[in-house]
């Protein structure tokens, strides 16, 4: 059965109640198994650190990764969801350093590596709670139990069988290089993980004098940024093609002559720690093109060990050789080693200063100052790196580079510019990956070597360690394979394991092979769907993530590991800064999500640039907006289908049943329009799902919510309340339960809470003959609707879109003359150049005039007859901006432009002005009037692209005095919702105005039969009976004067003697078979529409007396009805709110009314459509009518009519 809707809602417990359902029906591991043998869906979840907190960056990937594989799944696929933790490296090793004091190396070998794994084995899950209650909490459904864990040993062999390969295809080498290096966690790093860091820094700039040996006299002068570095001076490079200066004393001789003729030229050496270096060519001035003239003196000295370019340069001058012991007086620590005596033990960056003091003392510094440059920094320590010459065993990536191109292109890139761009760009420039780390937790890489590292043993499995050592093995960590030797088959002893483990990106690269532990399990399961549909990360990954998975694949099979990828941006506080926990610079993800709910959350992220892989600044209101312009609104409409479905039941007897195969078609026009708007959005919806473009989808989806809340339900409420028949009430319900069904089946992967909220209620009203799952407990278990195209009316949807244009003029006209729609107006013309069109807004007037409450419509292609001209205004801040000087000249033709010129500029989009192409962005196009033609001081007019209106806002005083009835109605109703009533519960309002018998009072007076057909509640002026129960009073202003409402329980209209009958009627000149019944009087205005075989008459201004036999009096609470013969079956609206005259059968006496038609008319007559009543024979009401009794046996009698308590009445 379905539940009555609270008016509030509150989202977060919503959803916690839904969690809790999720949770006791174990609605995630249903799904997979629901969807077990069906195609398979591949989705690989890169892995996150759990040593911190999830933010909004990992909520943001999580909830795309989410959205698109419920999509998968609601699609017909089975899609296995595993989260993966990464849980070696740098981020573990930092956290244990920082917490235990550990400096370096010496600190962690007398701690011992057993010891110190298994304090980085502690904290690996620090906050892995923590991760799941928030992963689950945004509603995002993926399986922990079943997750993977780089530290598990199976995981750890998979990432040694991949190295195996790439060892046996000769991609693997140990070779020194300059690379990134982090101080503060003692090891390399990649070239990618350099880039995710960068800064702006005030660095030390100096520029120092390297006097020639030739000539002492005759200096070089050079610059750098890194004065730590100058002690390891080996050489000085100059560009050979620029022309450089020498300067005489005398200030006037100047001599200029090419870089290449100062090749060869030695020169004195700033320290002496490395002079014997000479005797191999060090201290001399080289070439090459990579010096710049942008900065600096042209003359950049080299230290080769410490930048990259330095040390090819000097190797290929063979200053250093790429086999001789490094000089590269600097530890692990960052540190000067013994070979630099003057500043031994010092930290590099805290030797400048005393190195820049020592130049100074000796003669040789120029200048000293200051240099703000972008430094790349640790991105896990923060702390500055530095290059510096490590060896390590790299994988061979530049090789591969017009491969890796290649599988890219096959790649499917969202947005598409990542890939040929950021990542496109970042493979053409692919260096040697340094896989190697010198730390401590990680994977160890499987190399044992000799002592002499001429024979190297490769192992890719834990068998095949266990054949080569003997040793049974469970464990892969350093502590447990350390001390595993193997038999050298050369004679050299015993093999030795290298002591470097696996960068941690290595082992999220091998992620899509370890998770499965192939190839030795899985391996049918994992070929047959690699590479993966789908995945997605932030755009940092492109030189992280998704660097590493392509070059594995390629290097392993040759093809990408992925076919479908989604970039995100990154997420930043709202100042535009990185998010800091430091700055407290954003709110907690957390709070927001308590505040707002999930769901909020999740469509103000996706609804934002960050799913087109651009920045968004993160602002709390955008969520809490979410709630006022989305979730709100589609709640209301939600309520008032739920609230109409409950009314029908009650009224009627008819149980409401959804059935889409056998649902009517309806004529109603809005109906049409929504049911068809409905069926495009599914189509559009699938096809841009279907091409990963969420950020097409999102705006569409929300956009429909205003669509159906603030057009479809808005102009049919009358519908939707059985105003219009019962028939037509049923259509109205079936299009609102069709299309709101639709759309929740739509939005739950996008917001998986409120769509099962909504659905855990609306499904008891789905006929389940119409259901093909066999379990419809979740709406996540249902499949997407499929397109309806013969719904599909793309005719009606550009009449509506027509009618919307029309109807929005007319309400910024209304705005712009502060009009409120309560006040009517005389007349709407509608100008348009297209016939057609106009018939499309002919064809929806009735919603025009009601939403503009305006009484006339008139539509015309001649904008001439009403004295319509453009005119034109420069935009100052552009045109003024590009056009400077002649600007002013440009304004004086642009205002003279004439209304021909501004017509063929509106459909161009551009004119020529003075020798100047204007377009769209340069001007302001405004409507104005022909003085003459006097239809300025009648019309206003606005405009969009194709659409002219005018609205007639001339006042009138009969107008103004309904405008103020329709105020009186508004505070009414708002009070009535104030004092949380519902338009069944029975009431009456009493009012009083302020001076008494004023305008105001008399406007009330006038309009009592108006506000009582809307309120539906009899309005009485005071005073109050004292015997009344008031339920809620207010006093407010209404045109400067006093209103004072009240509203009590119950209906407290007096009854009165009736001497004729109760309403309004008129004798009716109706043809029943070629007959005559009857004839009027005089001539009577009488429409009238056939619903159910039933003729429903509305009289228009008359009322006749001429009936004066048998009749029934009724009230509120015991209603006498007066009844009378008569040929017609019919009800008409009683007028005085308590007595009424009921007709029971059709012109030719058919199609009469049985009991409950009967009971459901006589409360129709006294506005009692959601109460329940009772027949009584007499005024005592002890003789309750028989639910057998022939209706045709009352005619002539009285009934009596009990209004039964409702609950809260009871």
């Amino acid at each position: 059965m379905v539940e009555a809707v609270p008016e509030s809602i509150n989202f977060p417990s919503e959803e916690e109640k839904i969690l809790q359902l999720w949770q006791e029906q174990d609605c995630f591991q249903e799904c997979l198994r629901q969807s077990k043998n069906r195609p398979k869906y591949t989705f690989y979840d890169g892995p996150p650190f759990a040593t911190g907190l999830p933010h909004y960056g990992h909520i943001l990937a999580g909830t795309i990764k989410d959205i698109v594989t419920r999509f998968a799944h609601q699609s017909g696929f089975h899609v296995d969801r595993r989260f993966g933790w990464d849980c070696h490296g740098l981020p573990v090793e930092y956290e244990i350093d920082k917490s235990l004091g550990i400096k370096g190396p010496d600190d962690v070998a007398k701690m011992g590596i057993a010891e110190y794994n298994k304090q980085c084995r502690n904290i690996v899950m620090r906050y892995s709670q923590e991760w799941e209650t928030s992963v689950k909490r945004m509603g995002r459904w993926i399986d922990f139990k079943n997750d993977y864990k780089t530290l598990y040993p199976w995981f750890m062999e998979s990432v040694w069988w991949v190295f195996k390969q790439l060892y046996d295809k000769g991609l693997v080498y140990q070779g020194v290089k300059v690379m990134p290096f982090s101080t503060a966690c003692n090891t390399p790093l990649s070239n990618f993980e350099s880039h995710q860091n960068y800064k702006d820094v005030q660095d030390p700039s100096v520029i120092v004098n390297f006097p020639l040996v030739e000539n002492e006299d005759v200096a070089l002068i050079a610059w750098t940024t890194t004065p730590w570095t100058l002690p390891s001076n080996l050489a000085l490079c100059v560009n050979p093609e620029y022309l450089y200066v020498k300067k005489f004393k005398c200030a006037l001789c100047v001599f200029r002559f090419p870089g290449k003729m100062l090749k060869g030229k030695k020169y004195k050496p700033l320290f002496q720690y490395f002079a014997k270096c000479a005797e191999k060519g060090a201290f001399q001035v080289v070439t090459d093109n990579y010096v710049k003239e942008e900065e600096g003196t042209g003359v950049v000295h080299q230290a080769p060990y410490f930048g990259a370019d330095d040390y090819r340069v000097c190797t290929e001058y063979k200053i250093i050789q790429r086999d001789q012991a490094p000089i590269c007086p600097v530890d692990a620590s960052g540190c000067f080693t013994s070979e630099v005596t003057d500043f031994v033990g010092q930290y590099v960056k805290d030797a400048d200063k005393h190195i820049i003091k020592w130049l100074k003392e000796k003669g040789r510094l120029v200048n000293t100052s200051s240099f703000k440059h972008s430094y790349p920094f640790c991105w896990r320590s923060d702390t500055p790196l530095i290059y510096k010459a490590v060896p390590s065993w790299f994988v061979r990536v530049e090789q591969m580079v017009d491969k890796l191109l290649e599988n890219n292109g096959k790649c499917y890139w969202v947005p598409e510019f990542v890939r040929e761009k950021r990542f496109g760009n970042w493979l053409r420039d692919a260096r040697d990956w340094a896989i190697s780390r010198n730390r401590y937790w990680g994977t160890p890489i499987p190399l044992w070597v000799s002592d002499d590292f001429e024979e190297v043993v490769c192992v890719g499995s834990i068998a095949e360690l266990e054949e080569l050592t003997g040793v049974r093995v469970t464990d892969l960590h350093r502590e447990s394979i350390d001390n595993l030797t193997v038999p050298s088959r050369c004679g050299k002893g015993m093999l030795r394991r290298v002591t470097e483990v696996f960068d941690c990106w290595f082992e999220s690269g091998s992620m899509p092979y370890a998770q499965e532990h192939y190839p030795f399990e899985n391996r049918k399961e994992f070929e047959d769907t690699f590479p993966a549909d789908f995945i997605a990360e932030g755009i940092d990954q492109t030189r992280g993530w998704f660097y590493t998975l392509l070059v594995l694949s390629t290097a392993l099979f040759g093809k990408p590991p992925f076919k479908n990828v989604i970039v995100n941006g990154l997420v930043l506080a709202s100042d535009g800064q990185k998010m800091s926990k430091r700055k407290k610079n954003y709110p907690d993800p957390g709070l927001i999500v308590q505040n707002y709910g999930a769901d909020a959350l999740r469509l103000y992220l996706i609804n934002s640039p960050v799913v087109r892989a651009e920045n968004l600044r993160f602002k709390e209101e955008g969520v809490r907006d979410v709630l006022k312009d989305v979730f709100l609104p589609w709640y209301n409409a939600y309520r008032f289908l739920v609230q109409n479905v409950q009314r029908l039941q009650k009224e009627d007897g008819i149980q409401f049943l959804y059935n889409e195969n056998t649902a009517k078609r309806s004529d109603n026009i809005m109906d049409k329009w929504i049911q068809s708007f409905t069926q495009s959005l599914i189509q559009f919806f699938k096809a841009e799902m279907d091409a990963y473009r969420l950020y097409t989808v999102v705006p569409r989806l929300v956009k429909f919510v205003d669509m159906l809340t603030n057009w479809y339900v808005r102009t049919n409420r009358r519908r939707l309340k059985g105003e219009s028949g019962t028939e037509d009430c049923l259509w109205a319900l079936e299009t609102l339960f069709s299309v709101l069904f639709s759309m929740c089946r739509l939005m739950a992967p996008f917001t998986p809470f409120i769509t099962e909220t909504m659905y855990q209620n609306l499904r008891h009203l789905i006929d389940p003959a119409s259901v093909e799952e066999k379990n419809t407990n979740s709406i996540h278990y249902l499949m997407l609707p499929q397109v309806r195209e013969s719904l599909i009316d793309e005719r009606i949807e550009r009449a509506v879109s027509q009618m919307q244009s029309v109807i929005e003029l007319g309400r910024v006209i209304r705005d712009r003359k502060t009009l409120p729609v309560k006040y009517p107006l005389k007349e709407v013309v509608v100008i348009h150049q297209d016939p057609e069109a106009l018939k499309d807004i002919q064809s929806l007037q009735k919603y025009i005039l009601e939403e503009l409450n305006v009484r006339q419509l008139t539509l015309s292609t001649d904008k001439d007859k009403y004295g319509i001209r453009l005119r034109a205004e420069p935009d100052h801040m552009v045109l003024g901006k590009r056009l400077k000087g002649a600007f002013k000249a440009i304004t004086a033709s642009i205002k003279d432009l004439t209304s021909e010129q501004l017509e063929a500029f509106q459909k161009t989009g551009s004119i020529m002005v003075d020798g100047h192409e204007l377009h769209e962005e340069d001007l302001r196009l405004m409507y104005t009037f022909d003085q003459s033609s006097g239809s300025a001081a009648q019309y206003e007019a606005h405009s969009d692209a194709q659409v002219l209106m005018l609205l007639d806002v001339t006042p009138d005083q009969s107008m103004l005095d309904e405008g103020i009835a329709r105020e009186v109605i508004n505070r009414i109703q708002k009070l009535r919702k104030k004092g949380h009533l519902v338009p069944s519960d029975e009431i009456t309002v009493y009012y009083r105005c302020q001076p008494e018998g004023e305008y105001l009072d008399s406007v009330i007076q006038a309009h009592i039969d108006f506000i009582l057909s809307t309120t539906k509640a009899p309005l009485l002026p005071f005073p109050v009976p004292k015997a009344a129960s008031v339920i809620i009073e207010e006093k407010t202003q209404l045109k400067g004067l006093d209103l004072e409402l009240i509203i009590v329980k119950g209906s407290s209209a007096p009854q009165v003697p009736l001497n004729g009958p109760a309403c309004t009627y008129v004798n009716l000149k109706v043809k029943a078979d070629n007959k005559e019944k009857g004839r009027p009087k005089e001539e009577v205005s009488v429409s009238s529409v056939r619903i159910t075989g039933m003729l429903f008459v509305d009289i228009i201004g008359y009322l006749y007396k001429t009936f004066t036999n048998h009749f029934l009096i009724c009230s509120r609470s015991k209603v006498h009805l007066v009844h009378f013969s008569s040929t017609l079956f019919s009800f008409l609206e009683c007028l005085t709110g308590e007595v009424g005259t009921l007709l029971l059968v059709n012109p030719v006496g058919q199609n009469g009314l049985n009991y409950s038609g009967l009971q459901s008319e006589a409360a129709k007559v006294f506005g009692l459509r959601s109460r329940r009543i009772k027949l009584y024979l007499d005024q005592d009401l002890t003789q309750e009518l028989p639910a057998d009794s022939s209706v045709k046996s009352l005619d002539t009698k009285t009934l009596f009519v009990k209004v039964l308590p409702t609950t809260a009445e009871a």
